[in-house]
């Protein structure tokens, strides 16, 4: 107990005060807050029943030390704690005659003449210690730390044992309580606080620049402050990192952070089903693939959907260039449906969940199924880059029934599984293949596009294998889970385990659900064009029925108008849903297409430049038709018959080859994506465009001259003149030399005035 004037005490629940102390008196005198004195012994103030120190505010401003938890062994250091041992042993050997404490851990020589409890007392054992330690070398003895191991601190130590002795042992000099920083006034504190709250708003400063800005508040706020009472830098560091941390985050992400736990958003999501988080994010993939339209060294956009619970990939997505807003949302329509097997899967990549039969998983879905896991999302974290910010994508995932769950901006940390994953999954496979890029620009090879000879539909094929074979089975480490110590566990276990807990829904997404999640254009209908999208008029002849002349039923915003849905990598067509049958949806193809076949697909960008060329050239588009000859001399740009590798001209540019290949490709994954229904023959989707980039300019020539050949025809209708017969035919239907006969002459003279 200390006692020092300003202590504050409680006793039978009154608070007094000690306001004297007369040491050498043995007096002390007490003060309530009614002005009340009262004049005490220490003796009747230490052995009070009913005695509590308060930790107030003493007298002199400081404040009273804070209440600590016990001392442990943990807080020696290992020097400290074999010198703690070390006194231990010479008490152990006083109060026993053995250092370790017991006869059976006697070590060799003991227990010695002077400390044998057969032969001597406890009161001699403890006097031959004090003599022995005495006679230690000064040097010695405080090492050890035996200077002070009297005779009476060995009978203060007695009866101790174990931890208990150890911390008595033990120097407190080396867990003292730590009295705080002295300098720390409240007026220093409140400049502190002052700092920090302004560091908030600006840019990262240096620690001598917020302690310059403590300085400047003392001295405005508090101008009678003492200057040599401020403390100094390291001061000001060490309590920094005491009340605010180390501050490693930059200020933008600390700012992110506060304005989380101020909406209360922090904290953790403890994930225990498949499906609970699903989360998506995209990165260009490592390793050059050919296009297969020009053949051109390309990179592709990789997006893969992870489930937090197992780390399983339960769907990805390979584009060339950047991925869409519909690639996002056809993403987790895969994550819902089950992977068909392919050519050249065994067995062993079959759907082995026990509990659902292979042959109830195929009879739902069509097909025979691999062994990878699929559910419906519960919840989906994404980034914020454009397509996963999409307003399409978001009604996507409404549509699905999962909720958003949007990482912070530029927090890697809310998505690091997936982070993570992309470099594993780089580690071990990408690095494998030809036309590996490797992380960074120095780390490149020589010539990637050069060693490029997969495909987009091979490495498809190979990250699909990858997946389903080796991910899938692999053994999980650190992701390992919780409940099962020991385990050995792989993404596909731990499907199967939550399978067995929980059960399992076979729910699969309706075939509409394509048509649902492309973009949504609310028209009316023409009773002749059709439906104008986007600048381009589409057409088909149930338009032309009497229940579509009339305005749509529809009300609220979009009153009386009819809702058509577009997907953007392929412009040749548009989708109308069916007011009678929501099931039953018609494909209205451009009006400019030709009816004899089709031209090659052309997405959302290529439709803009078209409509561009126009308005800046002040065409006059009287028709769709017109339209398409300046949309053939825009296909026909990129490979003209001049400019084929046979020719000597030059070639056209790999950025305009490039984009055209990224539109027929992304025109095969839209004709992929939509269900395959049986349509009527004038509903047909059209056909697959060549793959080879010789039968793509064949392709665009044929068009072209098509597209000539049909205008000639119908500029030409109705007055073609009849080519007269030539002289062969005319010599073979009456020769010059041959008399007709006479029952003939009259038909004959008919017919030369006919040919005449």
């Amino acid at each position: 107990m200390q006692i020092a004037p300003g202590r504050q005490v409680a006793l039978n629940g009154v608070e007094w005060r000690i306001d004297e102390v007369h040491g050498q008196f043995g007096r002390l005198v007490l003060a309530d807050d009614e002005g009340r004195t009262e004049t005490r012994s220490f003796r009747w103030l230490i052995n009070h029943a009913d005695l509590r120190l308060l930790p107030r505010v003493e007298a002199s401003g400081r404040r009273s030390p804070v209440a600590r938890q016990p001392r442990t062994v943990a807080d020696l250091a290992k020097d400290q704690l074999e010198r703690a041992r070390l006194r231990a042993a010479h008490v152990l050997e006083a109060e026993t005659g053995f250092r370790e404490g017991h006869p059976a851990r006697a070590l060799p020589g003991e227990p010695r003449p002077a400390y044998d409890p057969d032969r001597t007392t406890l009161t001699q054992r403890r006097r031959a210690k004090a003599a022995e330690v005495e006679a230690m070398p000064r040097p010695e003895a405080a090492r050890c730390g035996l200077q002070h191991l009297s005779y009476r601190t060995l009978m203060r130590l007695s009866g101790l044992a174990g931890d208990s002795l150890l911390l008595a042992c033990a120097d407190g000099r080396w867990t003292r309580r730590r009295s705080g920083h002295h300098s720390v006034t409240e007026e220093v504190r409140e400049a502190i606080f002052a700092v920090k709250t302004e560091c908030r708003e600006r840019a990262r400063l240096s620690l001598a620049a917020r302690h310059r800005l403590m300085h400047q508040y003392m001295r405005e706020r508090f101008p009678t402050f003492p200057t040599e009472k401020i403390p100094s830098r390291w001061t000001f560091a060490a309590v920094w990192e005491e009340w605010f941390g180390p501050g490693g985050a930059r200020p933008r992400y600390g700012r992110t952070a506060e304005a989380a736990a101020e909406a209360g958003v922090s904290g953790r999501t403890v994930i225990h089903r498949p499906g609970q988080v699903v989360v998506l994010d995209s990165t260009p993939m490592p390793v050059k693939l050919r296009e297969t339209v020009f053949g051109e060294a390309v990179t592709a956009t990789l997006t893969l959907a992870l489930d937090l619970y197992t780390h399983g990939l339960p769907a990805f997505r390979l584009t060339l260039q950047s991925d869409t807003s519909v690639d996002i949302a056809m993403l987790l329509r895969d994550v819902m449906l089950p992977l068909p097997m392919r050519e050249g899967w065994g067995e062993d990549m079959e759907w082995p969940y026990a509990g659902v039969p292979a042959e109830v998983i195929a009879e739902f879905s069509g097909h025979r199924v691999a062994a990878l896991p699929f559910f419906a999302p519960e919840t989906v974290t994404t980034d914020h880059g454009g397509p996963y910010k999409n307003h399409d994508l978001v009604e996507a995932e409404r549509e699905i029934g999962c909720r958003i769950l949007p990482a912070r901006v530029l927090r890697q940390t809310d998505k690091y599984a997936v982070e993570r994953q992309f470099l594993t999954v780089q580690t071990m496979l990408f690095e494998h293949l030809l036309g590996f890029t490797g992380g960074d620009v120095a780390d490149r090879g020589a010539d990637p596009e050069r060693d490029a000879s997969l495909t987009l539909a091979q490495a498809e094929h190979i990250i699909a294998t990858w997946i389903v074979q080796i991910w899938q089975n692999r053994k999980l480490g650190e992701y390992a889970p919780s409940w099962g110590p020991g385990e050995d566990h792989s993404p596909n276990t731990l499907f199967a385990a939550a399978m067995e807990q929980g059960g399992f829904d076979l729910d699969f997404p309706e075939p509409s659900f394509y048509y649902k999640v492309l973009r949504k254009h609310h028209v009316k209908i023409h009773p002749r064009r059709g439906v104008k999208i986007l600048g381009l008029w589409y057409h088909h002849p149930v338009l032309e029925e009497p229940r579509f002349l009339q305005p749509s039923a529809r009300g609220g915003k979009h009153a009386g108008r009819w809702v058509v849905r577009s997907d953007r990598r392929d412009r040749r067509q548009v989708f109308f849903q069916d007011p009678a049958d929501h099931e039953n949806w018609y494909i209205l193809r451009w009006r400019g297409l030709p009816p004899e076949g089709e031209i090659p697909a052309f997405s959302d960008k290529t439709a803009d430049a078209l409509l561009t060329r126009v308005r800046a050239n002040n065409i006059r588009i009287h028709s769709e038709s017109e339209l398409l000859e300046h949309l053939l001399g825009i296909l026909g740009s990129v490979t003209p018959v001049d400019q084929w590798p046979s020719q000597a001209k030059k070639k056209a540019g790999k950025k305009e080859r490039v984009a055209r290949a990224r539109e027929i490709t992304r025109a095969q994954a839209a004709a992929a994506d939509r269900p395959a229904a049986p349509a009527a023959d004038d509903e047909q989707v059209p056909a697959e465009m060549p793959r080879a980039w010789a039968e793509h300019a064949r392709t665009i020539d044929h068009a072209v001259d098509a597209d000539r050949r049909r205008r000639r025809e119908e500029a030409l209708a109705g007055t073609m003149p009849v080519a007269p017969p030539t002289l062969h035919e005319a010599l073979r239907r009456q020769p010059m030399f041959l008399l007709p006969h006479r029952e003939s002459s009259d038909a004959d003279t008919a017919a030369r005035e006919d040919d005449t």
